[in-house]
């Protein structure tokens, strides 16, 4: 769990690998279920090691295309909402676009894999989003 004591000079090792992680990604992409109307804690306990040193995070400015999954009819709005909020706090950009919320998730799923065809054209369609706004903002830093 996210503690502060630990978050100095020497964060554990798994921090850092997280942290190191992210700062050499382009974009990230953070997909997740949805329990008790919200994020996973360890979701969240993720966003807090990354977000720190706040204001100057690995987190800052890094594209990312959130995907929620449920067995429920609203497929995850809720722990999206709460995952745009922590990391709206960390200066990343979570992609604007129409929610990847893919609710009744275990009929959509055959032998461990998603093989519905309009859920993964929904699922492209965001993919094909975040490469896009990596590639601006990749064209935009060299405008600079």
């Amino acid at each position: 769990m996210y503690n502060a004591d630990l978050d100095g000079d020497q964060p554990p090792p798994p921090v850092v690998q997280l942290k190191n992680a992210i700062e050499h990604a382009d974009g990230l992409v953070l997909c997740s279920p949805e329990y008790n109307y919200g994020i996973p804690g360890v979701l969240k306990n993720a966003i807090d090691w990354a977000s720190r040193p706040g204001f100057a995070s690995p987190l800052k400015g890094k594209p990312a295309l959130i995907m929620t999954a449920s067995p429920g009819t609203a497929g995850g709005v809720r722990a999206q909402a709460q995952i745009r909020d922590a990391l709206a706090a960390t200066l990343a950009r979570p992609l604007v676009r129409q929610h990847i919320a893919i609710a009744g998730v275990a009929a959509r799923i055959q032998d461990g894999h998603l093989v519905d065809k309009p859920t993964l054209d929904i699922i492209q369609t965001g993919l094909h989003e975040l490469v896009e706004e990596i590639r601006w903002i990749a064209a935009r830093s060299q405008q600079v």
